[in-house]
C-alpha cells in the first residue's frame, strides 16, 4: 500500500482519499479504524465510477440476473455483495427483506397497500412501487405492528 501526504496552505480540515481498484476487507477495516466506528457505507459502481453510498441514502436493494443493485435518489449502483450479505450488514431497524430478491429501507417507504390478497404493495419515496412476496408478509406486518 502506498501512502501519500500532501500539505496545502488554506486547508481547514484534513481529507483522506483512498484510491483502489476494488473494496477489500483490508480497506473496510482501514476505513472502520480511521472513522472510529462501524462502516455505514457500501461501495457502489456505475460504469467506471465507484462511490461510497451511505446506508441512509439507500431506498432499496435488489437482485436481478445474478447481480445486486442499490437504488438511491442519485440513481442505481451495482454492488459487489450478495443479498444475504447485505441483509446481515444493513441494520435491521431500518432495512427489511420483502422478497427473495429485494430489501427495502423502511425509512424510505411512503406506504403499504394491504388490500391485495396475500401480498403487500410497497410505495417508495422515489415514486416506485414494489411488492412483498407472501413468504415475507408476516415479517413485514410484525415490524409494522399489524
Amino acid at each position: 500500500m502506498r501512502i501519500e501526504v500532501r500539505i496545502e496552505e488554506g486547508v481547514t480540515e484534513p481529507k483522506l482519499v483512498i484510491i483502489a481498484d476494488r473494496m477489500t476487507d483490508e480497506l473496510s477495516d482501514l476505513v472502520r479504524r480511521l472513522s472510529g466506528g462501524e462502516v455505514t457505507a457500501l461501495a457502489g459502481f456505475r460504469g467506471e465510477e465507484a462511490k461510497l453510498i451511505g446506508e441512509e441514502d439507500i431506498i432499496r436493494v435488489y437482485a436481478s440476473e445474478g447481480k445486486v443493485f442499490a437504488v438511491t435518489d442519485d440513481g442505481e449502483y451495482r454492488l459487489r455483495l450478495r443479498l444475504y450479505e447485505l441483509e446481515d450488514r444493513l441494520p435491521s431497524r431500518s432495512f427489511v427483506r420483502i422478497s427473495n430478491a429485494e430489501i427495502v429501507n423502511i425509512k424510505k417507504v411512503r406506504g403499504f397497500d394491504l388490500s391485495l390478497a396475500g401480498t403487500i404493495c410497497v410505495s417508495l419515496s422515489n415514486g416506485e412501487t414494489t411488492y412483498a412476496s407472501r413468504r415475507y408478509v408476516s415479517k413485514i406486518k410484525q415490524i409494522l405492528g399489524l
